[in-house]
């Protein structure tokens, strides 16, 4: 008879002969090698050399030391009903399958111990019974092969089960590489740049409407249910700026830096130089990661214009969610100056139709807690929109904005636990069409804003260029 089960590092259970009646012990028995049956274990004669069963009560302590019933040494688990070591169930095991008989050449009430446990079968083999071992949880041939097979075949079921699962390729592993290594060239946490720009002015009396205004949105969206914690920087900042050759005046010139702080209004729309310097500037971080998604340099120059001149508002607006904050609806980026509030943007022109639907996008983007994978391939994907006006390779444009998809998708199933990734896509594609509404809510604020000269003359040549024509 060969013997079988499997050690099960729990606490002890008590479980003797005289405990009830033989039947209902070996029905219990009877259920349980059902069960072990479909326990994974990586080797085979381990599982058919013992068995166990943790304890009912969950009363045992890991931590506690478990020494053996039979010799005192330190024990492995529950063996054929009992907390022995590997010796002793081995020994049992063997007397069993051999049904051998041993006499006692002393006085039949040997001491078992580690060391002298091989001095005396008999007493040994009368030390396991006592303590419970059993040879009814001794699996047959039949039962051992059977058991073999079972978990050969689980082994083969959970090896297929793995090969089958969506795998990124070695391709879509490369874009996202390339995607998370031209954000970081171009998104500064540290925010250092921003003292480069003209510097904000709060004018308490014309913002406190707009404070009210603030601390309503506060309140109603930080009531909304889930969480979340990732984003990426819509007034994202760098060190060095990178010039696209595209435009003809992408770089902020210094003299214009320097003459425009000399005439800042401190009453109306006085947040509108350094909100506006700091938009020139998230323009070009914008330019720069675009300029890095594979196959956007295969477009034409004017469909590489088209595209950025449409995006650029909904790019800033993912790129923002990064140093947007749940707890007081602001975009804290660095120190207390540059923590922008919705008063804040008010007092550079532009109204609550446009700003409390973009508080409402950045509370449900920040919710969805994107891996930083995730909203990499989110931002190239919004770039790479072949619906965009003026685009004239549409098809070019949507193979690109497919291959991005297909490895969101793929990343999504592969990397992102339930529940987040629940719907996780289709809720992603959702915040795009959001970002258009905003686009063009911001398109509609910005021409009135731009019609006015004493307040258009407050704008950078970059800004002025990306959002001179409409955009639907």
């Amino acid at each position: 008879m060969e013997l079988a089960g499997r050690a099960v590092l729990f606490s002890p259970l008590d479980m003797s002969p005289a405990g009830g009646s033989m039947s209902q012990l070996q029905s219990s028995w009877e259920t349980h090698r059902q069960d072990m049956a479909y326990l994974p274990d990586p080797d085979m004669e381990t599982v058919a050399a013992s068995t166990s069963l943790p304890d009912p009560a969950g009363e045992f302590d890991r931590n506690v030391p478990r020494i053996c019933g039979v010799c005192g040494d330190r024990a492995t688990g529950f063996h054929f009903n009992a907390m022995t070591c590997e010796g002793c169930k081995g020994f049992f095991r063997r007397s069993m399958k051999r049904k051998a008989m041993f006499t006692c050449p002393f006085n039949g009430d040997c001491k078992i111990t580690k060391d002298n446990r091989r001095h005396c079968q008999a007493c040994r083999l009368k030390r396991c019974v006592d303590i419970g071992m059993m040879k009814e949880f001794i699996l047959t041939d039949e039962e051992v092969q059977r058991k073999r097979e079972m978990i050969l075949k689980r082994k083969e079921e959970e090896a297929l089960k793995e090969s089958l699962k969506p795998k990124l390729s070695e391709e879509q592993q490369k874009v996202i590489d390339i995607l998370l290594e031209a954000h970081h060239k171009t998104y500064d946490p540290t925010y250092s740049d921003f003292t480069k720009f003209r510097p904000p002015v709060r004018s308490r009396s014309s913002s406190r409407v707009a404070a009210r205004s603030s601390s309503m949105l506060t309140q109603d969206f930080s009531s909304e249910d889930s969480t979340d914690a990732f984003g990426s920087d819509a007034f994202s900042t760098f060190p060095e700026s990178v010039e696209p050759p595209m435009f003809s005046n992408l770089v902020l010139s210094e003299e214009n830096d320097e003459s425009s702080s000399m005439n800042i209004e401190f009453s109306h729309l006085s947040m509108l130089p350094h909100l506006a310097d700091l938009v020139s500037y998230s323009i070009q971080k914008v330019i720069g990661f675009a300029k890095m998604i594979p196959g956007f340099r295969d477009l034409t120059a004017e469909d590489q214009i088209a595209l950025l001149k449409s995006s650029a508002i909904e790019v800033i607006m993912l790129r923002s969610n990064q140093s947007f904050t749940l707890e007081d609806m602001s975009w804290t980026c660095g120190s207390a100056d540059f923590k922008y509030k919705v008063s804040d943007v008010t007092q550079a022109g532009h109204s609550m139709d446009l700003l409390e639907p973009l508080v409402k996008f950045q509370v449900g983007l920040k919710k969805l807690n994107l891996h930083e994978e995730e909203h990499v391939l989110l931002m190239a994907i919004c770039i790479l929109s072949p619906d965009r006006p003026g685009v004239q390779d549409t098809s070019l444009v949507e193979a690109i904005q497919d291959r991005l998809s297909d490895t969101l998708q793929t990343y999504i199933r592969c990397r992102h636990p339930p529940p987040g990734s629940r719907l996780l896509y289709a809720k992603m594609i959702q915040k795009l069409a959001d970002l258009r509404s905003l686009n063009e809510e911001h398109s509609k604020q910005y021409r009135c804003l731009s019609f006015q000269p004493e307040h258009s003359m407050q704008l950078t040549p970059l800004v002025l260029e990306v959002f001179g024509n409409e955009i639907s």
